[in-house]
């Protein structure tokens, strides 16, 4: 048994973990990162690249079968095999790979392989034959898929983020189960490659979107070149030579029964802290793997243990779990006393098309406050020169203020967009501020330049209206 005495002990190497680590590792050498599988990162092997890869693929696709109504005629064909290998290709000799080559020049005293889980408070067992005692941890174990038992009588037929990207060849039919970033992104992705697909979903609501509007018209749009079931629940699955059966009830008692070569289950993941032993680090938990964190400085109750990342139940996004990094590793360092974080306003954008994006508060989040709502259709003239005219903007000011306070979109290039709006959001610029910004003619960015003016303009009658009630009041 090797037994390893540490200040700080990190459980994880992904996005989150490795910025911990940059942090830590300049403050001391007493330190280990313990890492379980294969290093490379959610986001490069599994997550963000590897989808962009074949959404990328997908949008030249739907090019080819769109590209009359300008004029020019066009004809191809998906090669499912050679869209795949490029798109391994790429991942691993590109984003992995240059993942790889910072994790190699870490001193290989700082690196640990192996599951880790707690035995003791203060001390971990790594695999059968390590034991670390550390006197800080930072917890960046990540998240798995989560698959309900429904699905069992079909597993050798199932896919999900993890494993999708493995696919040798594009299947005839997919089921994907699900209507969240990750459904909605792949399913469209090989409905435009040329699998028949279906998409079943469980609420009846796009994931993020929360202003009604907003969700029915990406229901409806999606819905219009998608097979998309969107209220219901998978009831039974069987498998025989034909394939995998999928008898899905809808919400309104009727069942449909489909069969399909391939299932992606994309219903959401896991945090991977419920395989860490927590039960026995002395923290008395509610719920056996689930604990508390504090979202300002990443602690669990008043012990020195740190959650980020993908780990905890925050934004699975990849800013967001290099920041958690960071400022778990802050406060570990700087352990007892709290270094509070000033968060990074929310940003989410889903690469679908059209795009999704949400930034700053949403719809529900503002609900019982006061609030001006700027409000348009995707209808820019760059939008008309591209035809993509389809989606909406919503921008929410403070009625009181004019300070932007967030918006959601469903647009073409929404993701240009958003990230002008987390900047003024960022800096608490009112709309009236933005739009002193020069605006180019044609852009994406004129739509953006419009839905303020209409919110300040609502801003403004909101204004003189309470004004006039003060005065007939005084």
């Amino acid at each position: 048994m090797k037994t390893m005495n540490v200040e700080y002990a990190i459980i994880g190497a992904g996005t989150s973990g490795l910025g911990a680590y940059s942090k830590i590792s300049r403050k001391t050498d007493s330190l280990v990162m313990i890492q379980d599988g294969p290093y490379g990162t959610t986001c490069a092997r599994v997550g963000c690249m590897p989808s962009k890869l074949l959404i990328t693929a997908a949008d030249y696709a739907h090019h080819l079968i769109t590209s009359e109504f300008f004029g020019v005629t066009a004809s191809g064909r998906v090669d499912g095999r050679k869209v795949l290998e490029r798109l391994r290709r790429e991942r691993d000799h590109r984003f992995v790979a240059n993942n790889l080559r910072y994790v190699a020049k870490i001193p290989a005293h700082h690196k640990l392989e192996g599951r880790a889980r707690f035995v003791g408070p203060g001390q971990l067992m790594v695999g059968e034959s390590v034991e670390v005692n550390a006197k800080k941890f930072v917890l960046a174990c990540g998240s798995r898929p989560a698959v309900s038992e429904v699905f069992e009588p079909v597993m050798a037929r199932v896919l999900t983020s993890d494993t999708v990207f493995e696919l040798e060849d594009l299947p005839r039919s997919i089921a994907v189960i699900g209507m969240g970033i990750i459904a909605l992104e792949l399913g469209q992705a090989f409905h435009r490659l040329g699998v028949e697909t279906t998409i079943y979903g469980r609420s009846g609501k796009i994931n993020a979107l929360t202003h009604p509007a907003m969700q029915q018209q990406a229901l409806d749009i999606l819905g219009a070149e998608l097979d998309i079931y969107p209220s219901g629940q998978v009831v039974s699955t069987r498998e025989d030579a034909e394939g995998a059966w999928i008898e899905y009830e809808q919400s309104n008692g009727q069942r449909v029964t489909k069969v399909f070569d391939r299932v992606l289950v994309a219903t959401g993941r896991v945090s991977n802290v419920d395989r860490l032993g927590m039960e026995h680090t002395g923290m008395e938990l509610a719920e056996v793997g689930r604990v508390a964190v504090d979202p300002q400085t990443m602690r669990c109750f008043a012990y020195p243990i740190f959650i980020a990342g993908d780990a905890t139940d925050h934004l699975p996004v990849w800013h967001e779990a290099f920041d958690e990094g960071r400022i778990a590793a802050d406060n570990a360092l700087s352990y007892p006393e709290p270094v509070p974080a000033d968060r990074r306003p929310p940003l989410m954008v889903f690469f679908t098309d059209p795009q999704i994006a949400i930034i700053g508060q949403n719809f529900q989040q503002l609900e019982g406050r006061e609030i001006v709502i700027g409000d348009l259709p995707f209808t820019s003239p760059r939008h008309v020169v591209w035809n993509k005219v389809e989606g909406r903007i919503q921008v929410y000011l403070d009625a009181r203020t004019g300070v932007i306070l967030g918006a959601e979109l469903l647009g073409y290039q929404a993701e240009h967009l958003a990230h002008l709006l987390a900047l003024a959001i960022t800096h608490g610029m009112t709309a009236e501020q933005v739009l002193l910004m020069p605006v180019y003619h044609p852009s994406a960015e004129e739509l953006l330049r419009d839905v303020l003016i209409d919110a300040r303009e609502k801003y403004r009658r909101y204004e003189a209206e309470n004004i006039s009630q003060s005065d007939s009041m005084a």
